[in-house]
């Protein structure tokens, strides 16, 4: 029940912060944006460490993987996935994040030797063909230009990138490092890497003092990143990151529900036909 506890969780409030980062792209750039985000998120989880007495003492070789954290998870694969939104739709960035399922069996193969099994093949396969059937309709007006290509590349890299964070969580989660202390170390590494990029490509460190960007920034950095990563890492070492990665699956899909109840989206027969789908591999991988 913990776990799926967990799943639901992460799965709901990544498919409602689909909205929240629209509001985020404009005015400021998206690495400073990335910045003010993971500082906020970083400095509430030490602030909670603090107040619940936890140690944030660690040796160097922890600072380290901390940093492979930040860089991967908090930093580059979310610059990437911004990166693509300048390119593509959200429906084909929803696709490129799909495939975060194969990405996470690979890497566990390559480095836990852990062999994916049929279940998890099939699993990925019935996802992966849930989210082309939800998202079909925008699909077919797609052309395949550069730009296109361009931003499906970006997409896929910061999905990569997000992998590669997954698996620093489940090694220091192997070491017994504490997620929310990695996690407050892993998001100011991020939030600093953020600020270097953004210094190095000369962007300006503007804020928009809009409601929508104010309260979005908020949101993102207090329930997307602190209480999001948490229940998410926290699964990832329970479950694995093979099985954790398939809430990437159904995180466009409840991003795409959320726009049939709020924006009055009429679902269609693919919508629901891919929607069975998803939810369908979910089950049965997640099921023991």
């Amino acid at each position: 029940m913990a776990n799926l506890i967990l799943y639901l969780a992460t799965v709901l409030i990544w498919g409602s912060t689909w909205y929240a980062i629209d509001f985020q792209l404009g005015v400021v750039e998206p690495s400073v944006s990335l910045a003010y985000r993971y500082l906020i998120a970083a400095g509430i989880a030490f602030a909670w460490c603090v107040a619940t007495r936890r140690s944030l003492r660690f040796p160097l070789r922890s600072h380290v993987r901390f940093l492979l954290l930040g860089t991967f998870l908090f930093g580059l694969n979310y610059l990437s996935a911004y990166q693509a939104q300048f390119y593509i739709s959200s429906a084909l960035n929803a696709i490129g994040f799909s495939t975060m399922i194969v990405i996470n069996m690979l890497n566990a193969w390559l480095f836990f030797r852990r062999r994916p099994t049929g279940r998890m093949y099939l699993g990925a396969a019935l996802g992966i063909a849930g989210i082309l059937l939800v998202f079909l309709p925008e699909v077919e007006e797609v052309a395949l230009t550069d730009a296109i290509l361009i931003g499906m590349f970006f997409s896929v890299l910061g999905t990569l990138f997000a992998s590669f964070g997954n698996i620093a969580s489940e090694a220091m989660q192997r070491d017994r490092l504490p997620i929310m202390q990695a996690n407050a170390w892993g998001m100011l590494y991020g939030a600093l890497l953020n600020i270097l990029i953004a210094v190095a490509q000369g962007k300006p460190f503007v804020i928009d003092t809009s409601l929508t960007y104010l309260g979005s920034l908020v949101y993102l950095a207090v329930i997307g990143s602190v209480v999001a990563f948490a229940c998410y890492l926290t699964l990832l070492g329970r479950i694995g990151l093979e099985r954790a990665g398939y809430a990437s699956v159904l995180i466009p899909v409840v991003a795409l529900l959320f726009s049939v109840m709020l924006e009055g989206l009429q679902p269609g027969v693919t919508l629901l036909a891919g929607l069975t789908l998803a939810v369908a591999g979910n089950v049965f991988v997640l099921k023991r």
